[in-house]
């Protein structure tokens, strides 16, 4: 009878193992998955306001300021890419209304500068740049227009609809379609030097107006402060929280019943909502050098600096977004060049090998064989170590076999099934005893512990002390700092 029910339960709790994995609450569409592989972006700022060496422009430019008697794309996605960037967002009309496109919705773009005799298209130069040196392409034609005479009139809203079906219909799949939350002020106007000031709940019919970002363009993630696939981290530093929650629910400002644009500053934006309604991570957007626009005063931000802000975005499941800015020349600044070549080299090494390859581990449960804790150093993002359902807390023991000296610790959940993992600790064993180096709450896509020194061991033990649900972990790494 005993061996009746001993294998009873042994059957039971293999069919269990068997059995798929139920999500977790919000989850992460195709395009968000893509988004999160990209990790580290640019945003590229270049319009007449460079040349009026200005920070935001007013739109009453010349077109002929406009004048990159050397413009290189080449020159500024090979920049990018030695940075480890692995795609490019163009302005492609910021809030001066300039297009960078020979459009039709408005006699205020390139076609009416010197460059290239006015038949140029910068957004197809850098789109091709990019896809030529393997890197993903985005736009973002700002809502604000500070040079259209309909700015804040009802005819507006069409001309900014057919500005963005341009850009989608032209350049090939796009990556990302960025906004802000920039809602009028003064501005050129057409030759009224006025302040115009609109509703942003009402105004820009975002529902609509995205429903045409999701017709044309369904693989592009649509960044605002708010949503809808990626929101701003609320601020412009470049780095999340140390506790990074993906999911997130956007709340309407007092009296409406829409959460928009321009409404995001929120105190849960840099940490993200436990539980929010929406599989929503956060971009981490800075500029590389204080601005956003070229100033040759400014000097871009040193490597080790970046690898920091790399660490607390792409370290917190984040984002990173580097504004690049081309000078008048029409190409990054040497200085900047070198700042981003330094940067890449520095992740490329540090990350180059992982020191818990080859290790011995061994799980305190698991859900079964396709769930193997051996996963977690196979390089795949596929495939994860899971528990059984009824096990939310876990530990895996990791026999590194020879001494390893490392200072920063590698961590991803398996993200198509949500985010799980709620706290946990990381210990090493020093002089015969476990000694606790570090303690966290969230993990997500990515998470990279920077220790506060270098330790040297031949064992780690992770602990996962809190899940609401069963475990799913996909990689795990140990790594040494590499200037």
């Amino acid at each position: 009878m005993k061996r009746i029910i001993v294998l009873c339960l042994f059957m039971a709790n293999l069919v269990a193992a068997q059995q798929p994995i139920k999500p977790y609450g919000a989850i992460p569409s195709k395009r968000q998955l893509a988004w999160h592989d990209t990790e580290v972006y640019g945003l590229i700022h270049f319009t007449p306001t460079t040349f009026e060496n200005k920070e935001w422009g007013f739109g009453d430019a010349d077109p002929q300021t406009f004048n990159p008697t050397a413009f290189n794309a080449d020159q500024i996605i090979k920049a990018a890419k030695a940075g480890g960037l692995k795609g490019i967002i163009l302005v492609a009309k910021h809030h001066d209304g300039f297009a960078l496109w020979p459009t039709k919705t408005t006699n205020y773009n390139i076609s009416k500068s010197p460059f290239r005799n006015g038949k140029g298209d910068m957004v197809r130069e850098i789109a091709q740049a990019a896809r030529k040196n393997g890197l993903k392409f985005g736009v973002y034609c700002s809502p604000w227009d500070r040079n259209n005479p309909k700015y804040g009139t009802a005819e507006y809203l069409a001309i900014y609809q057919a500005q963005l079906k341009e850009l989608y219909s032209n350049y090939g799949q796009l990556f990302m379609s960025w906004h802000d939350g920039a809602n009028g002020g003064d501005g050129y106007y057409g030759g009224a030097r006025e302040k115009r000031s609109i509703d942003n709940t009402t105004y820009y019919d975002w529902n609509n107006t995205w429903a045409i970002t999701r017709k044309m363009q369904p693989m592009a993630n649509i960044f605002s402060d708010i949503g809808w696939d990626v929101r701003w981290v609320g601020n412009e530093n470049g780095y999340a929280n140390e506790t990074s929650w993906a999911t997130f629910t956007p709340m309407p400002p007092k009296g409406k019943n829409v959460a928009v644009p321009g409404q995001a500053n929120y105190p849960e934006s840099p940490e993200g909502i436990r539980n929010g309604k929406f599989w929503m991570p956060a971009e981490c957007d800075v500029p590389l050098r204080q601005g956003w626009f070229y100033h040759a005063k400014e000097q871009p931000k040193t490597p080790t600096v970046l690898f920091d802000l790399y660490l607390k975005s792409v370290g917190r499941g984040a984002g990173l977004d580097l504004g690049l800015a081309p000078d008048t020349r029409g190409q990054l600044h040497e200085d900047d060049v070198v700042a981003l070549q330094s940067f890449g080299n520095m992740v490329k090494h540090t990350f180059a090998t992982n020191l818990a390859k080859g290790a011995q581990l061994k799980a305190s449960n698991t859900r079964g064989k396709t769930y193997t804790v051996a996963n977690l150093l196979d390089g795949n993002k596929q495939s994860y170590w899971a528990t059984t359902d009824q096990v939310h807390q876990a530990s895996i023991a990791i026999d590194l076999k020879t001494p390893k000296t490392f200072d920063i610790v590698s961590l991803q959940e398996y993200i198509p099934l949500g985010q799980r993992i709620e706290g946990y600790t990381i210990e090493i064993l020093e002089n015969n005893i476990w000694k606790k180096v570090y303690e966290g709450t969230s993990i997500g896509a990515k998470r990279l512990i920077r220790l506060e020194h270098a330790v040297t061991t031949n064992k780690v033990r992770l602990n996962i002390t809190k899940s609401p649900v069963c475990i799913t972990l996909s990689e795990f790494g140990l790594y040494r700092f590499t200037p």
